[in-house]
């Protein structure tokens, strides 16, 4: 940090607190040089997360736009808006180990996951515009793939629960 009146670049903080929610923090500085005291202000800065298309196009990511897909996928079904919200923030906490770029089929996948885990027709919706279903085909073959991993799934359990007992 450059001091304001002698323009040294050695200083010591003497004071920090944040401000606004913790998105700005109040710095009291002291010059090493001049001795005299000023104060920075430092705001965080946001690089916004670009989702990269199928068709390579970039856009910024849209929480919005997540939970409006997965709102379309559960309508009509007892799916409660909680629930929802949560797969919208885990899905979204899941998106953090990607820095500024995620590729839009791993953010597709990842919500798939998620709802094939508590509603099979809403899974099958969201999968017919992820994956672009094009005919009936389409559909029965994720149909049947949904039901062999519902089938290996309750295989497992069995498994696991005849182990135990």
């Amino acid at each position: 940090m450059q001091c304001p009146y002698c323009r040294s670049k050695d200083d010591s903080v003497v004071d920090s607190r944040p401000l606004e929610s913790a998105s700005v923090v109040r710095r009291r500085r002291v010059c090493k040089e001049c001795h005299k005291r000023f104060t920075t202000y430092e705001r965080l800065e946001e690089v916004p997360t670009m989702v990269i298309k199928s068709d390579e196009r970039r856009e910024p990511y849209d929480r919005a736009k997540l939970r409006e897909g997965i709102v379309r996928a559960c309508e009509k079904r007892s799916v409660p808006m909680d629930r929802i919200d949560l797969i919208t923030a885990e899905v979204e906490y899941e998106l953090k180990d990607y820095v500024m770029e995620v590729p839009s089929r791993v953010i597709g996948e990842k919500v798939l996951e998620k709802l094939h885990a508590i509603d099979q027709v809403a899974y099958i919706r969201f999968a017919s515009v992820y994956k672009k279903f094009s005919d009936v085909d389409s559909f029965l073959h994720e149909i049947k793939k949904m039901k062999r991993r519902k089938k290996f799934r309750i295989k497992k359990v069995e498994k696991q629960t005849y182990a135990r007992g």
